[in-house]
């Protein structure tokens, strides 16, 4: 009955799916711990995300109970939530508090990570949201560290939530590390089945849609970051994840205007941990690039850069706009160092292969913006290929230049802008690290 108790806590599950025998999934309805609802309401209101667009819970002729259901189509990469599917929620009082936990970081921080820690202390203390707005480098995590052990104490149930995989999958180790005795949960799409009372859940915020008033402490990391910062589903899960009461700490390095507005107690850090200055981005012409590459040439600035890394033995990240050009470039690369390989958000080996650049196995990697944030490699030096395209916008940009320079050991270099022509953008970035620079030095 623990097992079962610990699986349930917090979270909304599919009945037909749950991991435990029938019988024993439904004595622990009958007796009053758990309650079954409908996938879909009477109200035309999904279950498990609260989606009640028409144009995202819909109609149709279900073949599992023969009538007409509805089904929502916002949350569906979860499993499809229909009218006739059963959700259960445990409704039984709370496990009891674990007890004291060990901190296993032993690291210091700077006096400006010291005092964003103890005003994010201070605020979970009056269950206040925060805004920690923090350029990349600065140290975020750690940061983190000590108020997430404070909270574990008086036996606190946390999650940390991110929009993107990698950051999650960057973040599990040194959690691991830091709260070597707490139960930690590791959560994204086609995870390891986990058991027990995770104390402290890292998931990606569609992992969201399966909690419901689970944590009394929720971290939303990189807060202005796509699917996230465009996709209302999201942001209603993180609320609907969190307990009435429970304070939301939002972590980003280029917030929005609106979230800042929104979020009335603040930190700001445009300092990294090491001191350095952040590394600004130049410029560099590369006239239709695009044309190039469907030619099956690699433009003559990128080969000559590419090589000046490969012969200083630097590993390097460049980033492509579209899956399309990564496909048409990654030969090209393959030619002139079969240990530059390719990844992108449809690649199964994107974890692999980064870990592999991260250790020397491969020299570079082609990429999307998927490896924009979340991704610390010393010594990594990074390009842009269309650094004008839509897709790289101020915040893309300035997270992707964030990659450089990040170790205290070699806190500086490359972060080239290859473009088709200069757009605001661009400028808009390269301004904004510049004015973070200015802010290090006051």
């Amino acid at each position: 009955m623990q097992a079962i108790e610990a699986f349930f806590r917090g979270r909304i599950w599919m009945k037909q799916f749950i991991p435990f025998p029938k019988e024993l999934v439904q004595e622990v309805i009958d007796r009053g711990d758990a309650i079954v609802i409908s996938g879909i309401s009477a109200d035309g209101e999904c279950g498990r995300c609260q989606e009640t667009s028409p144009d995202y819970v819909i109609s149709y002729a279900c073949a599992t109970c023969g009538k007409v259901c509805s089904y929502c189509r916002t949350c569906i990469k979860m499993g499809r939530i229909s009218s006739c599917t059963e959700l259960v929620l445990w409704t039984a009082p709370a496990i009891l508090n674990a007890g004291p936990r060990a901190f296993g970081w032993n690291g210091s921080l700077t006096p400006l990570q010291a005092n964003a820690s103890k005003a994010i202390a201070d605020s979970i203390q009056k269950g206040a949201d925060h805004l920690l707005y923090a350029v990349c480098g600065a140290g975020k995590t750690e940061i983190l560290f000590s108020p997430i052990h404070e909270a574990l104490q008086k036996g606190l149930r946390i999650c940390v939530a991110a929009p993107r995989t990698d950051v999650i999958l960057e973040l599990s180790p040194r959690f691991k590390q830091a709260f070597p005795d707490a139960l930690i949960h590791t959560l994204y799409g086609d995870s390891p089945e986990q058991t027990g009372y995770g104390e402290i859940i890292l998931a990606t915020t569609h992992q969201l849609y399966r909690f419901q008033e689970a944590f009394d402490l929720l971290f939303v990391d990189e807060a202005d970051a796509f699917p996230y910062s465009l996709d209302p589903s999201l942001e209603r899960a993180v609320k609907k994840a969190a307990k009435p009461s429970a304070p939301v700490i939002y972590i980003s390095a280029t917030p929005s205007k609106t979230l800042q507005k929104q979020i009335a107690e603040h930190s700001t850090i445009f300092r990294r941990y090491h001191g350095a200055t952040l590394p600004v981005p130049a410029y560099r012409a590369m006239w239709n690039y695009e044309r190039h590459l469907r030619k099956g040439k690699l433009p003559s600035p990128l080969k000559d850069w590419i090589e000046d890394k490969l012969r200083k033995k630097q590993p390097f990240l460049l980033f492509f706009p579209s899956i399309q050009l990564i496909e048409l470039a990654s030969p090209l690369l393959h030619k002139i160092d079969c240990a530059i390989a390719a990844v992108h958000s449809k690649d199964p080996y994107r974890k692999e292969k980064v870990m592999q650049l991260r250790e020397g196995a491969l020299a570079g990697l082609a990429t999307s913006t998927i490896l924009e944030r979340g991704i610390t490699i010393p010594h990594l030096q990074v390009a842009v290929v269309g650094a004008d395209h839509r897709v790289f916008d101020r915040a893309a940009l300035i997270q992707i230049a964030g990659r450089v320079g990040r170790s205290a050991k070699d806190p500086t270099g490359d972060v080239i802008f290859f473009h088709n022509g200069i757009t605001r953008q661009m400028d808009a970035a390269r301004q904004e690290i510049l004015f973070y620079n200015k802010e290090e030095k006051a």
